[in-house]
């Protein structure tokens, strides 16, 4: 006789409002229930739960979740019920504007987006905020990094697979005149070429350069430039050539040595948990030879190592 296969019990957006309402009453929250529901809905169901859980209650999910919660399940839970767009728009708004000015992680968020999600976060951070990204990079980046960093979310860029070779070979070139073989450096230039370029052309571009130089792009960005400037352009042809293994190696960082980074540790696999995650926990594997679900199992505790662990999948 053949075991049945028995489906998973699909809940409908109404059942899950009940089911967290249920984990809020009483003393003390059901921090179990609320993981287990919210880590496994997408982005649509998220969103719909919150409709439901506020015609329901007269009173609005993140709400409840913010009195409930505390400490890095809090974060990491907030976090999550944002759509992808729009959570990218308030990680970086509260980079550029919240009390402390974060360059560097605002930077990372969009340096690391592709084209048209940038697109979105730009719409996205409008509405939310009332205020155009371009005005708030203005108002606290400087210099090239400034530069860049406005080149790089207002221009819509190719997103395809397709190179043209002659191209890539001119900008090789054209970024080794830039740096390497001149004193001081045309930082336009770099400027130009990575904030219009796909990401398939730059990294061809990035191959080309060192068969024929003999030295790595990314070591000539780090010879050539410094600071947040040449963390935005590093950060941007690391993604051209593998998003995965850029994600991978900030996790990393954010989990090695005493204590953990646990704000990098949530950005990251709340932000990429919809995204790339399969990409990043194969290369996490392969660089480190332990998987990124051990490493974030022996840094973090309780419901909010259980909620990280179910975005691992």
């Amino acid at each position: 006789m053949s075991s049945l296969i028995v489906p998973p019990v699909l809940t409908s957006p109404q059942d899950d409002a009940a089911q967290l309402h249920r984990a809020f009453k009483g003393f003390g929250c059901d921090t179990a229930a609320v993981v287990n529901i919210l880590a496994h809905r997408d982005a649509t169901q998220r969103a719909l739960i919150q409709r439901e859980y506020k015609a329901m209650y007269s009173k609005g999910l993140i709400k409840h979740l913010k009195s409930e919660l505390s400490g890095n399940l809090e974060k990491a839970v907030l976090l999550w019920m944002y759509d992808p767009a729009s959570r990218d728009a308030v990680i970086i708004k509260e980079a550029l504007c919240g009390e402390t000015v974060h360059l560097r992680r605002a930077t990372e968020v969009m340096c690391s987006r592709t084209s048209t999600q940038l697109q979105q976060l730009r719409q996205l951070y409008l509405s939310m905020f009332q205020s155009y990204i371009e005005h708030d990079i203005q108002n606290v980046a400087s210099g090239d990094h400034k530069k860049l960093l406005l080149a790089y979310v207002s221009k819509p860029r190719y997103e395809g697979p397709e190179i043209d070779g002659d191209m890539v070979a001119k900008d090789a070139e054209a970024l080794y005149k830039a740096g390497e073989k001149r004193w001081g450096t045309d930082e336009d230039k770099f400027i130009q070429i990575f904030s219009e370029r796909s990401r398939a052309h730059l990294a061809a571009v990035s191959s080309t350069y060192k068969n024929l130089y003999g030295n790595s792009l990314k070591k000539a960005i780090k010879n050539e430039t410094s600071g947040y400037f040449e963390f935005g352009l590093q950060t941007i042809v690391r993604c051209a050539e593998n998003p995965g293994l850029y994600f991978a190696k900030i996790l990393y960082k954010a989990m090695k040595g005493l204590g953990t980074d646990d704000t990098t540790l949530i950005r990251i696999i709340v932000t990429r948990a919809e995204i790339d995650m399969q990409y990043i926990k194969t290369e996490y594997h392969r660089k480190y030879k332990k998987t990124l679900h051990d490493a974030v199992r022996s840094e973090t505790s309780g419901s909010y190592k259980d909620f990280l662990l179910s975005l691992l999948g």
